[in-house]
Order: structure tokens, then C-alpha cells, then sequence
């Protein structure tokens, strides 16, 4: 039980000790996410926070909003090598090399083949489970995941393994992993 009295996934901090974390657990986390643009976003959140703590990408998210014109896929996918230097630059956001090249590649990807990333991402989704009991229970690999990697990777899309795949379909709310007795209400 946090200190607003209510019950939390083991993950989220009391808000009085991390508002900005448990606002997100509390208003996104596990809420389904559709449309392309915003698909897109949290496609490239994930790359970059791979090896990362979330918190360290959810407190530059903003940052990488700006910086990466709020992920629309056109507008990235036009980005050549003078943007990838100013964004290596950016102290707002994690500069790393490889990880914004891949966003740029992914971004000409969906745009040049025209992919539809809502339809190709939820077609992924596993078909809703019970709630798990305990963050034991929580993988970090599915068959699911790993069949979306694999999707992806298939179209040469990068920095999508199948551990950051289900870290998006949590993120998505493609699975609910929001635990039994968190408050937060089921969406699926």
C-alpha cells in the first residue's frame, strides 16, 4: 500500500517518493495504444531504453518528443546525417549512435513499405489471460513476442528483439501484467 492508500505493481514507487513513475503506472502503463505515430513512439522508446532502467527514458521522454519530431514516421524518416550529428549532440536524450540510426531506419521502413503498425503489432496480441499473481509470474519472453520480433526483424526493422517486444506489449496494453491486486482497473 503506497501512501495515497492505494495498492500498486511491485515496480511503481509511491508517488510521493516517484511521481512521475507512478503517474505513468497509474495512467499508461498496460492502457491499449493505437495508431500508427504513436506505435511508432513507443517502438523507438523501447529500442532506446534496451539496456536502460524505463525511468531513465520516461524522464527524457519529452526530449525525445522534440527531438525526434513527436515520432511521426515521415518526418524522422527524412532525417539524414546532419540530424543524426544534432541529436548525438542532444543531452536530452540517450545519445546513442546505433540506437538513432535504427529509429531513422524504422521510420524509412514505415514509410516506404507503408506499414501499418497498429494492425501489425496487434496482431501479436495473445488473447487476455488472468492477471499474474506476483511479479514472479511475469515473463519477459513469450511465444507472442517472440513471433513480433521475429515480424519485425523480417522487415528489417532493428532493436526489436523479443524481450523489448514484450516489454512493448505491456507497455501497449497488449497483455495485462498489471498484478491481481493492483488498482488499476483491467482494459482488455
Amino acid at each position: 500500500m503506497h501512501s495515497d492508500g492505494r495498492v500498486r505493481c511491485t515496480w511503481s514507487p509511491d508517488p510521493a517518493e516517484n511521481a512521475l513513475y507512478a503517474r505513468y503506472h497509474d495512467e499508461e502503463w498496460g492502457q491499449p495504444v493505437h495508431g500508427t505515430r504513436a506505435l511508432f513512439e513507443r517502438v523507438s522508446l523501447e529500442a532506446f531504453q534496451s539496456g536502460l532502467s524505463w525511468i531513465t527514458v520516461l524522464r527524457k521522454r519529452d526530449a525525445f518528443r522534440s527531438a525526434f519530431a513527436d515520432f511521426d514516421p515521415d518526418a524522422v524518416a527524412a532525417f539524414g546525417d546532419d540530424d543524426v550529428e544534432r541529436l548525438l549532440a542532444d543531452p536530452g536524450i540517450v545519445r546513442n549512435r546505433a540506437k538513432i540510426l535504427a529509429t531513422v531506419a524504422n521510420a524509412r521502413l514505415v514509410v516506404a513499405e507503408n506499414v501499418d503498425l497498429d494492425a501489425l503489432l496487434w496482431s501479436h496480441a495473445p488473447p487476455p489471460r488472468p492477471r499474474p499473481v506476483s511479479a514472479a509470474d511475469v515473463p519477459a519472453v513469450t511465444a507472442e513476442s517472440t513471433a513480433m520480433a521475429t515480424a519485425l526483424k523480417k522487415r528489417g526493422f532493428r532493436f526489436v528483439g523479443p524481450t523489448t517486444a514484450y516489454a512493448l506489449m505491456q507497455a501497449t496494453g497488449m497483455v495485462d501484467d498489471h498484478l491481481q491486486d493492483c488498482w488499476v482497473p483491467p482494459t482488455r
